[in-house]
């Protein structure tokens, strides 16, 4: 069995990334089999809760109010309209209920609201995951004592490149929220987002903060960069799809544990890239025709390909969730 290790060096990192394609598929996929049964998708539903007006200036978000794109503003929805979100991902086979609110942070009234949605949604027998942006110690605990089984804050990119992608809150205020989050003893999401215009290296450093934190995240969201017109990623040349695979491979490696998820970005890949995805480790979706405001193959899509590569949907059952082990960047891309 793989030992998890938490002391990984930025050249190991960058020479795992540069094996011959096919050892370094044959690696990720041999670790993967250790901890995961080869054919099952774990499947994830993201709902915009809260859409658009959010102050931060993160540079591939069409939610961001410092950039035009055409984007409706929308106020907290109502809890009916959650409930009947929730029941229509459970009804199309997922397993866990993810809600984004686009905030800088969440203020406590919005907290009280947003409590309520996780625990109807939990009474439905779904996990339940939030992304609302930053937390303090008290939020984390508050969240916790609702029932939450997961919270998504993704670290984006690199420490090295992160002033390319937002300047409106530091790398440290993400990993100070990852901390408060693990404290509380709520389950772990965290990724990035790739093709930003970032190097090899750049890669290997944020999935290097990601393998050394104290404990791993539970699920890693691995997201292609979806282009918006009207944010400042828009036009960015486009990441290869070897390099990708290469990325959801190394993440796999690094931490063997957890699912490594395909998240934003998958209308721009292939069936056939998507499939050499999950043999790279890759185990967990996004489902549905939406990823907070980008586009997401349609639920039938998936289904399909699953069927076609003899794959099955992982299911949890009610009132086990909190055994179960366990992605968003903020255009999903959660």
């Amino acid at each position: 069995m793989t030992q998890l290790r938490h002391d990984w060096s930025l050249q190991e990192i960058n020479d795992l990334l540069q094996l011959p394609f096919n050892d370094l598929l044959f690696q990720a996929q041999s670790i993967h089999r250790e901890s995961f049964n080869p054919n099952e998708v774990q499947i994830s539903t993201l709902l915009s809760i809260k859409t658009g007006a959010c102050p931060e200036d993160c540079g591939y978000c069409s939610q961001s109010s410092r950039y035009e794109t055409e984007l409706e503003r929308e106020k907290l929805l109502p809890l009916d309209e959650v409930i009947e979100n929730a029941q229509k991902a459970k009804d199309a086979g997922s397993s866990r209920f993810c809600m984004g609110a686009a905030w800088r942070n969440p203020t406590d009234k919005n907290l009280d609201k947003v409590i309520e949605m996780v625990e109807v949604v939990r009474d439905m027998g779904m996990e339940t995951c939030l992304t609302l942006g930053m937390l303090t110690e008290p939020q984390a605990q508050r969240l916790k004592d609702s029932g939450l089984d997961y919270y998504n804050h993704n670290l984006d990119t690199s420490p090295e490149f992160y002033g390319n992608v937002i300047t409106t809150r530091t790398y440290q205020d993400r990993l100070d929220t990852l901390q408060n989050v693990r404290q509380a003893g709520i389950n772990v999401c965290s990724g990035g987002i790739i093709g930003m215009g970032e190097t090899e290296t750049d890669r290997a450093s944020m999935l290097q903060q990601l393998s050394n934190l104290e404990q791993h995240p539970e699920s890693v969201p691995i997201n292609l960069l979806v282009q918006v017109k009207g944010t400042p990623m828009y036009g960015q040349e486009k990441l290869d799809g070897i390099d990708f695979v290469r990325t959801i491979a190394v993440a796999r490696i690094l931490m063997p544990k957890s699912y490594v998820r395909l998240s934003a970005g998958r209308t721009e890949m292939s069936d056939e890239l998507q499939a050499m995805c999950f043999f790279a480790g890759a185990n967990s979706i996004f489902y549905g025709e939406k990823l907070l405001t980008t586009e997401n193959p349609e639920t039938n899509d998936d289904m399909t390909l699953i069927k076609r590569l003899g794959m099955t949907t992982e299911a949890v059952a009610e009132g086990n969730m909190s055994e179960h082990p366990c992605s968003l960047n903020a255009e999903v891309h959660a």
